[in-house]
C-alpha cells in the first residue's frame, strides 16, 4: 500500500486539532521501567499510562540527546539540520528549518517548553526564536553544565534550586528540577485550557541525566537495599518523574482537559547507567534484553518507548509498524490541521496518524540511517569524519537492523534479523551477504548525502566564559539582578 493510500486512510484523526502535551525524558532506556520487567524501579503511574495507550513498539531515535531533539524540531535526520554532536556548536539546528512549533503556531497552537533544549543558546537559536511562546529551560545539554554553556550557579547544588532561563529573564527557583519544570508545565496548561487555546506543551526533562541528584526520600528505598549513591539517585530521579507524571495524568482528569488532550510519553536515547553495586556486588542494570545503549548503534541505544494516550480516541494498542522521531513533526501537523511551511528543510519524515486510526494498517518498509556522531571532537574521538564513516552507525528497516564498526581501521558489520533476533544476539552478515552489501549501499548513498548539510562542523570550541547564556546571565545581573520565581500553579 503507498503512502498516498494511507493518507487517504487517516481523516478521522487529522485536523482533530488535540491539544498535544508530550512528555520526553532523558538517558531513560526501555528497560528503566518496572512495566518492562525492572526487577528494582517501581513506576506503575508510567506502567498503567503504557498499558491503556497506544505503544509503538519498535520507534527509533538518534544515539544521543541533541540529535534526536533535531530530528524531532525538523522531521529530518539530524545531520542533515546540522547536529552532529551535543557539545561543540555542533549541537545548534540549522536557522533554514521551520520547526515544528512554529508549523503549530502557524495553525493558531500556542506553544510552550518546560526542561532541556539542547538545540544552541545563542539568541537566534533559542526555542523562543524557533517556535516557543512560553519557555523555562536550562543552557547547554545538561544542568550544571557550565564549561558548555549552562548557568554557572548550578554547579553548586546541581538539580536543586535552579537559575533557569525564562522567556527573556534569567530566574531563580526554588526546588528540585523535575517538579519546577512539571509544575511549571501544568500551570501554563491551566491557563491554556481556561481560555481554551489549542496548545502544544514540550514537557523535556533532563532527568535522569548525569550528574546523578535526587530528593533523599527517592533515594532512600534504593540505599536501604543497599545500592550505590549513583544508582540510588538515578533510580531515585527515574520514581520522581513517574510520580511527577501520574500527578499531571490526576490533575489533567480533575480539569477534565483528557478528552481533547493527546497525551504522549517518550525518551531520547538509550539508557546510560554505569553497573550497580549492591552489598559489595557488581551487576550491570536491566535493559529490556536490548543490546547497547545510549551512544551505541544498537537497539539499546535507539529503541526507546513511546505511549500515545487520547482518551475515547486511541485504543489500547500495540503498532509493531518501524517508526521513528523523524515522524513527529507530520504527524503532529496533520493532527493539528496544520500546513507543512515551505522551507530550505522541509520535514522528511511520516505521518504517523494512520497506524493511530489503525494500528495494524499496512506500513511500507522503510530505511532508518543512524550515526552517532561526535568525529573530531578533541575528546573521545581523534577520526576524522572521513574516518567516521564507518564507526558506530547502523541502518534499519523492517526485518533487519545492520551495525558498522571499525576494528582499528578494518570495517567489521553486525547484521540482525529484529523479528527474530530483537537482542541482536547472532550475527548473520556471513549468511546473508546479500543483504549486507545491499544495506550498505544504501548506507554509503545517505553518508555522502550528508556532507552539504554540515553547517556547524569545524566551529571553535567557546569558552566558559563567552557562552551565550553566561553572557546574558552577567549582563543582566549588572542591570536588574536574577529575580525568584515560582510556577503560577502546584498541588504539592
Amino acid at each position: 500500500m503507498s503512502l498516498q493510500t494511507l493518507a487517504e486512510q487517516s481523516n478521522s484523526l487529522t485536523n482533530s486539532r488535540p491539544n498535544i502535551i508530550f512528555v520526553l525524558t532523558d538517558d531513560q532506556g526501555l528497560g528503566d521501567f518496572s512495566g518492562t520487567g525492572n526487577p528494582i524501579l517501581k513506576t506503575p503511574n508510567i506502567d498503567q499510562f503504557a498499558t491503556q495507550s497506544t505503544r509503538f513498539t519498535d520507534f527509533q531515535v538518534s544515539p544521543t540527546c541533541a540529535p534526536t531533539r533535531a530530528a524531532m524540531m525538523s522531521g529530518r535526520p539530524p545531520f542533515e539540520v546540522g547536529v552532529t554532536h551535543t557539545i561543540l556548536q555542533r549541537e545548534r539546528m540549522a536557522l533554514d528549518v521551520v520547526t515544528m512549533p512554529q508549523a503549530l503556531q502557524k495553525a493558531g497552537y500556542t506553544t510552550g517548553l518546560f526542561g532541556k533544549w539542547h538545540l544552541g543558546d545563542e539568541e537566534e537559536y533559542l526555542p523562543q526564536s524557533r517556535g516557543f511562546d512560553e519557555v523555562l529551560m536550562h543552557g547547554a545539554g545538561g544542568i550544571g553544565q557550565y564549561s558548555l554553556g549552562d548557568f554557572k550557579a548550578n554547579t553548586k547544588n546541581p538539580y536543586f534550586d535552579n537559575v533557569l532561563l525564562h522567556n527573556d529573564t534569567i530566574v531563580q527557583t526554588e526546588g528540585f528540577c523535575t517538579d519546577v519544570f512539571f509544575d511549571a508545565a501544568l500551570g501554563w496548561i491551566k491557563d491554556q485550557h481556561e481560555t481554551k487555546k489549542p496548545f502544544f506543551a514540550y514537557i523535556s526533562l533532563n532527568a535522569p541525566h548525569g550528574p546523578m541528584y535526587a530528593p533523599d526520600k527517592y533515594k532512600k528505598r534504593f540505599l536501604d537495599l543497599g545500592i550505590d549513591k549513583s544508582s540510588a539517585a538515578r533510580y531515585g530521579m527515574v520514581e520522581n518523574v513517574d510520580d511527577n507524571f501520574g500527578n499531571m495524568m490526576k490533575t489533567l482528569k480533575q480539569w477534565n482537559a483528557l478528552e481533547n488532550t493527546l497525551v504522549i510519553f517518550m525518551t531520547d536515547n538509550g539508557m546510560s547507567m554505569a553497573p550497580i553495586k549492591q552489598n559489595g556486588k557488581k551487576f550491570y542494570p536491566y535493559n529490556a534484553g536490548l543490546k547497547g545503549r545510549k551512544n551505541t548503534p544498537w537497539e539499546g541505544g535507539t529503541n526507546v518507548p513511546s505511549y500515545w494516550y487520547w482518551q475515547g480516541k486511541l485504543e489500547s494498542a500495540d503498532v509493531d509498524g518501524l517508526s521513528a522521531h523523524l515522524d513527529l513533526y507530520r504527524t503532529f501537523s496533520d493532527l493539528a490541521g496544520a500546513k507543512i511551511p515551505a522551507s530550505k528543510l522541509p520535514p522528511k519524515g511520516r505521518s504517523l496518524v494512520p497506524l493511530l486510526n489503525e494500528p495494524k494498517a499496512d506500513w511500507p518498509d522503510r530505511k532508518l540511517f543512524i550515526h552517532k556522531g561526535r568525529w573530531n571532537d578533541g575528546r573521545k574521538s581523534k577520526r576524522t569524519r572521513e574516518e567516521s564513516q564507518y564507526a558506530s552507525a547502523a541502518i534499519r528497516t523492517e526485518q533487519w537492523r545492520l551495525v558498522f564498526g571499525l576494528n582499528k581501521d578494518k570495517v567489521i558489520t553486525y547484521l540482525s534479523d529484529i523479528h527474530l533476533d530483537p537482542g541482536e544476539t547472532t550475527n548473520l552478515s556471513d549468511k546473508y551477504p546479500e543483504v549486507v552489501k545491499a544495506l550498505t549501499a544504501e548506507y554509503d548513498k545517505w553518508w555522502h548525502s550528508t556532507e552539504p548539510y554540515l553547517v556547524n562542523d569545524g566551529l571553535p570550541m567557546v569558552s566558559p566564559e563567552e557562552q551565550p547564556l553566561t553572557l546574558k546571565y552577567n549582563q543582566q545581573m549588572k542591570e536588574k539582578g536574577i529575580p525568584n520565581w515560582k510556577p503560577s500553579w502546584t498541588n504539592r
